[in-house]
């Protein structure tokens, strides 16, 4: 019999990979077959209407007063969030997208500091420059012509770990008084409204005709995978693990790409993929993800022993 914490370790894995491979699948389909932005419009309302099926079953009613923290959070957590995300990643590589998003626990615990006063210990402050140099060193290498890089792309994808960053702190009190399905129904309603301006017009452009069976599966998972099936399943490891136990699964996701873009670029003459993978890359990857540790690890001894 397989317990509810090994079940939940299992949840996480299957997220992880679902998004990792994520990035080579919506790479795939923009922007030859569809906009980055018709993409998003597909993303928001689909995933949307399947939290609202959900919701059908939870009988809660939220606060008047929260509804302008529910609308900002769907600005940027949804809206926001998705638009950088996916119009990065149809710029630049898989590779350097699914890099950078592993430093958004370092924007978190910025942010943090900010909003919420939580406090930075000298551990922590090592970790945000650490991480913080190899995030800046990934995003303009972007510039060097190598592979599918981009450095426009690399800065969008910064854009969307940061407004997801902001959204994960201001999103916190809300997840606490409400259940998750009615705070992700809420923030789904106003980041179709944000986006919708932005996006309608790529959408009606878009030449669903031209779509092969290989293409509609991949859009079904871009909508179905990463947008909803894997925030079910975090939802249900949150109940089982720590929060921070979650977030040390981001770790899979630039592994997972790499893994993907190296097997395509083997198999592959001609792929687009080639020169991703480069030293450089790698070692940005190990200073994000040595920052990321350091913030999010208990105090190191020779630190304790310098502020006693």
């Amino acid at each position: 019999m397989i317990s509810n914490k090994a079940k939940a370790h299992i949840a996480l894995l299957c997220v992880n990979l679902i998004y990792g491979a994520n990035y080579l699948v919506a790479k795939g389909l923009m922007p030859n077959k569809i906009e980055a932005s018709a993409l998003v419009f597909l993303r928001i309302s689909g995933a949307g209407a399947l939290f609202l099926i959900l919701k059908f079953f939870i009988k809660e009613k939220v606060e008047r007063k929260d509804i302008p923290k529910l609308a900002l959070c769907g600005f940027l957590g949804v809206a926001v969030n998705q638009f950088f995300s996916m119009n990065g990643l149809s710029l630049t590589s898989p590779v350097d997208a699914a890099i950078i998003i592993t430093s958004l626990p370092i924007f978190t615990v910025i942010i943090s500091y900010f909003l919420l006063k939580e406090p930075l210990t000298l551990q922590r402050i090592l970790g945000i420059s650490i991480g913080g140099i190899g995030a800046v060193l990934l995003i303009y290498l972007g510039d060097s012509g190598l592979g599918t890089s981009s450095l426009l792309g690399n800065i969008f994808v910064c854009i969307n770990a940061l407004s997801f960053a902001f959204y994960l702190v201001i999103v916190k009190s809300l997840m606490i008084k409400y259940q998750p399905v009615t705070v992700i129904v809420w923030t789904f309603l106003f980041g179709f409204i944000s986006m919708f301006p932005f996006c309608i017009e790529k959408l009606l452009h878009t030449d669903f005709s031209s779509f092969e069976v290989s293409n509609w599966i991949s859009l079904f998972y871009v909508v179905v995978g990463p947008t909803f099936l894997a925030y079910l399943l975090n939802m249900f490891a949150l109940q089982y693990v720590k929060p921070t136990v979650s977030g040390s699964y981001i770790y899979l996701q630039p592994a997972v790409a790499m893994i993907l873009v190296a097997i395509i670029s083997y198999i592959v003459v001609d792929s687009q993929y080639k020169g991703d993978l480069t030293i450089a890359k790698l070692l940005c990857c190990i200073l994000i993800f040595g920052g990321v540790y350091l913030i999010s690890s208990t105090p190191i001894r020779w630190l304790k022993n310098k502020r006693s």
